[in-house]
């Protein structure tokens, strides 16, 4: 079993009531499933933790619709992915209400995935820094406009992407300091000065870097620069070199180092399925080898798997498993507060992957139960 620190360990485990209750050498305890990894050569490792997905299998969380999110929860287990965000996007105050409201009814049924609160992306972006986010429905931030939407999702908003130097975006921020959820700078042209500001006024994260965010320039660092050198921000990375060169994620990895980097796949609900045409908020993304895209060449979220995003980062980087298990897990469950997810400790939650030696996802065990395994 690999946890964020320590050697490898090699031993038992014994789950009780979704909870590891005990780990250590060749115990006796009976128990009603018996898993044999070492026979194998597998690796255990603590569920993935997606911050930032959109859709998958045919389905989008701005569908607005329990079906959608009961198919999201069931595909994602696939990949290894024991928790996610459900992310919004960008659309009229009505559908996002609508979106949020749909969260707050859901709980998961047997062999799906932990919905762990929602991931708010828009509509208080930057025009300059749009993406896929369409411009007609970006707005102004207020708090009362967040407090509202916080009491309908049932508190269920955990992290909020917010260009802070659009209008209200300081106030905003200064604001949510109350709301105990993760500020995150995103689809922003802010200055590296304004990062600095927006640092001070809580930001702690930063929404898929160097995607729709002002990029770097020697005499502007804008805020790739700014986040890559505040070591208070943590950075989403999109590891399927469409949305990043390789030799950018290496940058990121050798600047923020593995306790900096959160790795999410942002995957929209193209993902799982053949190429062609899908709809993202209203608007026709084309799903080819190449990515997805909208009509006029943006990238329109991904079609990334966890499991194929760990298995790029550990190809390009070279990172050690320890490593993996920090950007694919532990720092998304401290970024969110989950105390009793993101190792493998007694005491914590029974979510795990079971992965071979390339890393290929094998079993996923979810609140203790296998939920997915590969035939």
């Amino acid at each position: 079993m690999i946890n964020p620190e320590g050697k490898p360990f090699e031993g038992d485990i014994y789950i009780q009531n979704g909870k590891i209750a005990q780990i250590g050498h060749r115990l006796t305890l009976e128990a009603t499933q018996y898993i044999d990894g070492q026979d194998q050569d597998w690796l255990l490792l603590p569920g993935y933790i997606d911050m930032h997905i959109h859709g998958s299998a045919g389905h989008d969380t701005m569908d607005g619709t329990q079906q959608s999110l009961h198919a999201m929860a069931q595909s994602l287990v696939q990949e290894g992915v024991t928790g996610f965000l459900a992310t919004t996007m960008t659309q009229s105050v009505a559908k996002i209400e609508s979106a949020l409201k749909n969260v707050a009814k859901f709980d998961h049924n047997e062999g799906e995935a932990n919905l762990l609160g929602i991931h708010v992306e828009g509509p208080f972006v930057s025009q300059l820094r749009a993406g896929a986010q369409p411009v007609a429905y970006m707005i102004s931030p207020t708090i009362d406009q967040f407090a509202h939407w916080q009491t309908i999702s049932k508190n269920r908003i955990r992290q909020i992407t917010v260009a802070p130097e659009i209008e209200g975006g300081f106030t905003f921020l200064e604001a949510l300091k109350n709301f105990h959820v993760i500020p995150s700078i995103g689809h922003s042209d802010a200055t590296i000065e304004e990062v600095k500001k927006a640092v001070t006024l809580g930001v702690n994260q930063a929404t898929h870097l160097y995607n729709q965010m002002r990029p770097f320039h020697h005499r502007d660092p804008g805020v790739v620069g700014g986040a890559l050198l505040n070591d208070k921000i943590m950075v989403e990375l999109i590891v399927d070199f469409v949305h990043s060169h390789p030799q950018s994620v290496m940058l990121a990895y050798r600047m923020k180092g593995a306790k900096g980097i959160i790795l999410i796949t942002d995957a929209m609900r193209a993902k799982g399925l053949k190429y062609g045409e899908y709809d993202l908020g209203g608007q026709t993304v084309y799903v080819s080898e190449k990515g997805a895209h909208l009509a006029n060449g943006a990238l329109a979220g991904s079609i990334l798997t966890m499991e194929q995003a760990v298995k790029n980062m550990k190809f390009i980087t070279n990172c050690s498993l320890q490593e993996i298990v920090v950007m694919s897990s532990t720092n998304a469950a401290e970024q969110l507060r989950l105390s009793k997810k993101g190792r493998i400790k007694e005491g914590f939650d029974a979510d795990f992957v079971l992965l071979d030696q390339k890393l290929n996802v094998q079993k996923t065990i979810c609140r203790g139960k296998v939920v997915f395994e590969k035939s």
